[in-house]
């Protein structure tokens, strides 16, 4: 079978042809529900604390707001940042189908 296609690589460009074009065909028969939600909902929350470490950030500004989300319904994880800049950022994850 391969000795065909070598030996006609015609035959081959059409084959690949019509096979790619059967491919955008059924994807576009493809119902859009068949795609489900991947990425877990989400919600970011940003700060900044002017002249602040990362230390004195996560102590005095991301602690505070850790514990305020904690326990949120449906939540499945949080995660948070802080760099020397003063600036930082909490991610809170929820399951998916949730509407945060």
């Amino acid at each position: 079978m391969l000795k065909t296609f070598i030996n006609r690589p015609v035959l081959a460009t059409v084959v690949s042809i019509i096979l790619v074009i059967l491919g955008l065909v059924g994807l576009k028969l493809l119902p859009v529900s068949r795609f489900p939600e991947i990425a877990p909902p989400s919600v970011l929350v940003s700060l900044s604390y002017p002249g602040a470490n990362a230390e004195t950030v996560a102590k005095s500004v991301l602690l505070p707001i850790e514990e305020a989300i904690n326990g949120v319904e449906d939540m499945t994880y949080i995660k948070s940042s802080a760099s020397n800049s003063g600036s930082g950022s909490v991610s809170v994850y929820f399951k998916t189908g949730t509407n945060p």
